[in-house]
């Protein structure tokens, strides 16, 4: 057939091409796989590494999900897309390879396809570097919700800090946590697509000057003493079996002259480099301890330089759609995750009144309407606050703007409660109180029109407590969203058994539709080869975990014991040492009492400590010697061991979860703002010992209270127990069995006689006690009995873990950002074409 004038020339070469760069067969993946380790690793097979078969792996699925991300970004120039724009100083996104071939729905044929390339998927997988952009919960939470932004095909952009070097690996030195450097980016990261021409300047340090422009206006002038260039790096996210791909955004600092070639000419070589070296200190690493003054004004520089570009990325992108400025709120819903990019309200104003010389009224107006604040702690020294010296030297221009905030913001609250100063002072964004700070939940609250805690129970103590004085002034702006987690990630993905028993049982609708779909597994408790099938998985991934922990560490664990598991950040009101105590206890009765009949456990620890946090780092120190104690002793082996897995990030964690029998969620009530962790574990069919904090509530509310090992005193309790004076000594005094294994703590027993070293803890725990441990002693002892029992019946119990896992439907992450979606940010998924 005669070809038309301007139709392209078919050609078997282009054909190839477009198959191996987007198709899903295993032959075209095969031929993927090759053509990216010839073209992009420059390797032959008989030379590459398992690094390089990594890469041209990791490649191979990235061009499947280019295809749909460039289709993804077009839709974002529509005027009419609201998009979701998430900014969070973390993003623990775990690694990426095994979750993006889950969600393009090609794990089996990328199987096959290296298979025949003589290589394990399952080893190319654990190859990958976990990118550590994220100290815990919080940064977790953050990529669960870009999961769930994508597989709702909700318009997002997530937008954070790509730090070189992310949180700190960890190693053990005589049982004392060391932290090593995370060069997360030794070997390269094949995810990333550096945009160069995406660049931002942002100012610190200087001063201001005022002056009036050509037609009398009233204007500021910022004359920085520093100057550093942002540029992006994106990382495309891919939506569960969609074609939806949205984009998280993190900023590297770069110098905006990075070499100064007079400086070199005249043989100053290290003050050619000077201005480099110091601007890329910005995104050089993830929490620089900020103990120190310098150590502050990084911290502070890092979160003012990721919001000064992300701002200015979404005004260019409103300029793009050709949209007014004072529309700009229609283009963009902004969510600050916790106060680190708090600094973003009193930005944004900046850059509308003095770049875009917008009236201050019409600037605060579209301020509020674009931002929002997800508030994340109860703890009042963890609501971040800037010294003012350190402020004003590093932002100057921002704390003018953060007075001018105040002053109209106090007028409105001196006309509300007139002669209350008090109420002023307490709501005032500067804190006057001795040395003056800038309050920033306050500047987040006062420049947003929702503020919104995580769960149930934390969002209705915000009201009561830290935040009592704002609610007052404006309750309609207080709503609560319960945290939820990808079911992709922490079932499908982590625990392929389980997903394949519940997929063979009601379908695979649950991965997608998990908080509708995953209840259909209900009935099945009722069914005894579901039941064994059920058991028979958990040892699986015991067995799993037992082997990565005897790698690991070198201690066998039984995988036929009971695992009992707290991983999460190591902090004193989390009470890893309550758990301590219990295992104390445990250890005492088997050496008085030998035949005692007990049920083995295996006691499962893993989490960091800042490095700063000296009582952290003593509670770790006191779980390794406890374990080196428990672990040598010939008379409890086989009924109790005790180990810390070292380094937990997102990589070790697909294997803890699953394999968990007991969570432990311990926190004294009221302290904890929800937690994810304890999701991850019921979503797995772990059980829960816990107390009435945070999100623990919910999930007793939907598992049920008969599948739920509740202890401890309420938020109600610990109020009033310390308002009457709390007395710990008394408990200790009270309680042989508490005091039998305090006394065992001080006199050395488990420090090889050094009376010394868990001083600093017993002397906090006997005479401040903070957290209420001594209090809560005796009723999670009782509790802890109640578990074993529970366990001895394994039928019974593998019935309470498959209930645990059928009415997790509501902690889904899909769910939370449903309701953002509808109830903060008011964006519309986008209409499939």
């Amino acid at each position: 057939m005669k070809r038309k004038t301007g139709e392209a020339r078919s050609s078997p070469a282009i054909e190839k091409c477009e198959s191996t760069r987007t198709g899903t067969t295993v032959a075209a993946i095969k031929q993927a796989v090759i053509d990216n380790l010839h073209c992009v690793q420059g390797r032959i097979p008989a030379l590459a590494t398992r690094n390089d078969w990594y890469m041209a792996v990791a490649f191979t699925a990235r061009d499947r999900m280019l295809d749909r991300f460039i289709g993804s970004i077009q839709k974002l120039s529509d005027r009419s897309v609201k998009i979701a724009s998430y900014l969070s100083a973390e993003f623990l996104m775990g690694p990426h390879l095994g979750n993006n071939l889950l969600c393009l729905g090609i794990t089996e044929q990328m199987r096959e396809a290296v298979r025949e390339l003589d290589q394990d998927l399952d080893d190319l997988i654990a190859q990958e570097e976990e990118p550590g952009l994220g100290n815990g919960g919080l940064g977790r939470l953050a990529a669960c919700y870009m999961d769930s932004l994508a597989s709702l095909n909700v318009p997002a952009i997530g937008y954070g800090i790509r730090y070189e070097f992310g949180i700190f690996d960890q190693e053990f030195r005589d049982g004392w946590q060391t932290e090593k450097t995370d060069e997360w980016l030794r070997l390269g990261n094949p995810w990333e697509l550096c945009r160069p021409e995406i660049a931002y300047t942002v100012n610190f340090g200087g001063h201001t000057e005022q002056y009036r422009d050509a037609s009398g206006r009233y204007c500021v002038r910022w004359i920085p003493n520093r100057v550093v260039k942002g540029i992006a790096y994106d990382t495309p996210v891919p939506a569960y079996r969609d074609d939806t791909v949205n984009l998280l955004r993190l900023w590297k600092a770069e110098a905006v002259e990075s070499f100064d070639f007079e400086a070199f000419n005249v043989g100053d070589y290290y003050r050619a480099v000077d201005e480099k070296v110091i601007s890329e200190t910005v995104s050089k690493v993830l929490y620089p301890n900020d103990e120190p003054e310098v150590g502050k004004t990084l911290r502070l520089t890092q979160q003012y330089f990721f919001v000064s570009c992300s701002l200015q990325d979404m005004l260019n992108i409103h300029s793009m759609r050709k949209r007014d400025l004072d529309r700009f709120h229609e283009s963009f819903a902004v969510q600050l995750n916790d106060t680190h990019p708090s600094i973003a309200v009193a930005e944004l104003m900046r850059l509308l009144v003095d770049e875009h010389l917008m009236d201050w009224e019409n600037a605060w107006a579209i301020t509020q309407k674009t931002m929002a604040y997800t508030n994340h702690t109860l703890l009042p020294e963890a609501l971040e606050k800037w010294a003012l010296p350190l402020f004003s030297r590093t932002l100057p221009r921002h704390i003018e703007i953060i007075y001018e905030i105040n002053r109209r913001f106090l007028d409105e609250v001196r006309k509300r409660y007139p002669g209350d100063d008090a109420r002023a002072s307490r709501l005032s964004l500067i804190d006057e109180s001795g040395e003056k700070y800038v309050r920033m939940a306050h500047l987040a609250a006062v420049g947003s029109h929702h503020i919104n805690g995580v769960a149930a129970l934390h969002s209705d103590l915000l009201t009561k407590t830290v935040l009592k004085d704002l609610y007052e002034m404006y309750p309609e702006r207080f709503t609560n969203v319960t945290n939820g987690v990808t079911p992709r990630r922490w079932v499908a993905l982590s625990n392929p058994g389980l997903a394949g028993l519940i997929t063979g049982s009601i379908g695979d609708k649950w991965i997608k539709h998990f908080e509708d779909e995953i209840r259909k597994i209900e009935p099945f408790v009722k069914d005894r080869v579901f039941r064994n099938e059920w058991a028979k998985i958990k040892r699986t991934n015991k067995n799993r975990l037992a082997a990565m922990i005897k790698e690991r560490t070198g201690t066998a664990v039984d995988p036929d014991s009971l695992f009992d598991v707290q991983v999460k950040r190591i902090h004193e009101y989390k009470r890893q040492h309550l758990n301590v105590l219990h295992i104390i206890t445990l250890y005492n009765r088997i050496k008085k009492a030998p035949r005692t009949k007990i049920v083995p456990r295996a006691f499962i620890f893993g989490g960091k400590a800042a490095p700063g946090y000296f009582m952290a780092k003593l509670i770790i120190k006191l779980i390794n010697s406890v374990a080196e104690m428990v672990n040598n002793d010939p008379e409890v082996d086989g009924r109790l061991k005790v180990v810390f897995c070292p380094d937990f990030n997102v990589k070790n964690a697909h294997h803890i979860y699953p394999a968990a029998d007991l969570s432990e969620q311990i926190s004294t009530a009221g302290k904890e703002a929800s937690g994810t962790g304890n999701m991850k574990f019921s979503m797995n069919g772990a059980l829960t010992i816990g107390t009435l904090d945070g999100a623990n509530v919910e999930i007793r509310e939907e598992v049920g209270e008969e599948n739920f090992f509740l202890f401890g005193l309420t938020v109600e309790d610990v109020l009033g127990l310390k308002a009457k004076g709390y007395a710990p000594r008394s408990y200790y005094e009270s309680n042989p069995h508490l005091r039998e294994a305090i006394d065992q703590i001080g006199s050395g027993h488990f420090s090889r006689g050094d009376k010394g070293l868990f001083a600093p803890l017993i002397d906090n725990l006997l005479n401040h006690d903070p957290f209420l441990l001594l209090a809560d002693y005796q009723s999670y002892i009782d509790c802890q009995d109640r578990v074993s029992a529970a366990y001895r019946d394994q039928e019974q119990w593998v019935r309470m873990s498959i209930l645990n896992t059928a009415r997790m439907g509501k902690f889904s992450s899909d769910r939370s950002i449903r309701e953002y979606c509808d109830n903060i940010w008011k964006v519309r998924p986008l209409k499939k074409s």
